[in-house]
């Protein structure tokens, strides 16, 4: 490859945490090399419209101390364009006039599945591109930067909203990211010992939810000598009914790469387990034997659906975050250097900077729903009828894996 001169640093898709740690360590890496960091900012919008820019930032060392890689979101922001679908027949020429235009030798560019694909699309018309994995949804190949960050975020607000609950016996939604999958919503949920977790790789009977309310819930109340509990349930929003459907906000449309846009899961599982208790007359028996029965008020005990939304994404990094950053931008700086580009880094293990060609790390990743029966046993309903953990021994042998 060329010798590289100038790197231009792209982050895409959803913000998250970890990616500023991204950003330094490309920063510092290129910088060690003598190598200049730029940043393209707004995502793929800023690379569009970089030939029309006037400069572009770079990260000096003075620069690059002021970003805060403990924080989450991204220095250098963020957009969601799918360039295929840019309607400019002459757009990667336009890309490429403006990297000329700054004697940007090669990009890193930080994003999810969505960006990947852009990734290798841009490596197929001559832009040398590495990529790091970011989603928070933890559902590339790889682990992602930002996933640990959001699943600790999920795990405490779960866990904080049972001081609400508790206070009025209420069983509470909460409705979290992930698309299609539910890592964060599993492990998230886990972290927070939610009572019930619903994720789409397992379609939901809400029957089975219900008895697990009842078995869980009530005596939780009446065996209190305060006569207070609550119950804690973690859905993802792409969750899915029992005839395998997902819930979408028809009214909301697609977003730049197709994607409906998903919304009402947390609501749709209020609105079913209220259901079943206006319909179960065990529910007045449970109620008067708590002191909460108030004829024609108060009937059914409290469902309250609550969505965090971007919150799950905002505030601090976690730790693990911060340090996968740092390693994965400056791998990514490294394999620039080395030619490796189209390919996206996996993680560095000593001194080996693993990596995998970027078209295989963004195929999608779901929950491995045999680990589910484990939580089953531990008490966990998952919208479904138990099953055993069909468990075997295995030796670890060579590495042993380190990812979330």
């Amino acid at each position: 490859m060329a010798s590289i001169r100038r790197i231009g640093i792209i982050t895409s898709g959803g913000d998250c945490g970890g990616l500023n740690a991204v950003i330094k360590g490309v920063a510092k890496e290129a910088a060690a090399h003598g190598i200049e960091p730029v940043i393209i900012p707004n995502g793929y919008a800023g690379l569009y419209n970089l030939v029309d820019f006037g400069k572009v930032t770079t990260l000096s060392g003075e620069r690059t101390a002021k970003i805060d890689a403990t924080r989450a979101g991204s220095e250098a922001g963020h957009s969601r364009v799918k360039i295929k679908k840019i309607e400019d027949p002459n757009k990667y020429e336009r890309i490429k006039s403006g990297l000329k235009k700054f004697g940007i030798d090669g990009l890193v560019i930080s994003g999810g599945d969505d960006t990947g694909s852009v990734v290798v699309d841009l490596g197929s018309q001559g832009i040398p591109c590495v990529h790091v994995p970011k989603t928070m949804d933890l559902d590339l190949q790889p682990y992602s930067v930002g996933g640990d960050s959001a699943i600790a975020r999920i795990a405490a607000f779960a866990n904080d909203l049972k001081t609400t609950g508790m206070s009025h016996n209420r069983i509470l939604v909460l409705e979290v990211f992930g698309r299609y999958v539910g890592h964060t919503a599993f492990r998230g949920g886990v972290g927070a010992e939610a009572d019930c977790i619903l994720i789409p790789e397992i379609p939901v009977d809400f029957d089975v939810v219900y008895q697990h309310v009842k078995g869980t819930y009530f005596p939780r109340v009446l065996g209190s000598d305060v006569r207070a509990g609550t119950y804690v349930i973690v859905v993802a929003e792409g969750l899915k009914n029992a005839s395998g459907e997902m819930l979408y906000d028809e009214s909301a449309g697609v977003d730049a790469f197709g994607h409906k846009k998903l919304a009402g899961a947390g609501k749709y599982v209020k609105q079913q387990i209220e259901k079943r208790m206006k319909a179960d007359p065990e529910v007045e028996k449970f109620m008067k034997g708590s002191g909460m029965y108030v004829p024609g008020v108060y009937l059914i005990p409290e469902v309250r659906d609550v969505t965090p939304g971007h919150l799950v994404r905002s505030g601090n990094s976690s730790a693990y975050d911060v340090n996968f950053g740092y390693r994965a931008g400056a791998a990514a700086v490294l394999m620039m250097l080395a030619g490796k580009t189209g390919n996206t880094v996996v993680n560095v293990v000593g001194k080996r900077i693993e990596y995998v060609p970027t078209a295989e790390a963004i195929k999608r990743r779901e929950v491995d729903v045999t680990e589910v029966a484990l939580f089953e046993g531990l008490g966990v309903c998952f919208g479904r009828k138990p099953e055993k953990f069909e468990y075997e021994f295995s030796e670890a042998k060579g590495r042993i894996e380190r990812h979330v």
